[in-house]
C-alpha cells in the first residue's frame, strides 16, 4: 500500500542560490546536504513538515535546464500552508520577493502566490478553520 509522498525534485542553475532562498524567506530547514559521487544531494523541508523533502537538483542536461522555472509550467509547482497569508505575503514582499497578487479571501481561506528565485510559481494558502 502507498501511504505518502517523500520527496519532490526541484531543478535548479544554483543550489546555493535556491537553499538561500528557501531557508532564509520561507523558513524551510536543511535536511541533508551531502555529496555522493560528483553529485551535491540537498533536500528542504518545512519546519514542520520534516517527512517531507523537496530536493534540490543540480540541472545537469538539456532535459533538465529547459525545466528550471517552469516546473508547473504556468501554474503553481506545488502549495505551501500559511497560519498568517496577510502577514506572510507583507513578509515576503518586504523581501522583494515578486508576489503575483494580493491575498485574496475565499470561503476556503485566504491565498496569494509568488515566484521563487528560479521563477517557479508557489501558491500560499491560509485554509478557513472549520466552525
Amino acid at each position: 500500500m502507498i501511504t505518502k509522498i517523500t520527496h519532490l525534485t526541484l531543478f535548479v542553475s544554483n543550489q546555493d542560490e535556491t537553499l538561500k532562498f528557501y531557508t532564509e524567506n520561507l523558513g524551510f530547514k536543511v535536511h541533508t546536504d551531502a555529496m555522493f559521487g560528483p553529485m551535491r544531494w540537498i533536500s528542504i523541508c518545512p519546519a514542520e513538515q520534516p517527512h517531507f523533502e523537496l530536493c534540490i537538483m543540480k540541472a545537469e542536461n538539456e532535459q533538465e535546464e529547459a525545466l528550471i522555472g517552469k516546473q508547473g509550467a504556468e501554474k503553481p509547482f506545488f502549495c505551501i500552508e500559511s497560519t498568517d497569508c496577510k502577514k506572510d505575503y507583507e513578509m515576503l514582499k518586504s523581501k522583494g520577493i515578486k508576489m503575483h497578487q494580493e491575498p485574496k479571501e475565499e470561503v476556503w481561506g485566504i491565498s496569494t502566490s509568488f515566484a521563487d528565485n528560479s521563477g517557479n510559481i508557489i501558491y500560499m494558502v491560509q485554509p478557513t478553520t472549520p466552525q
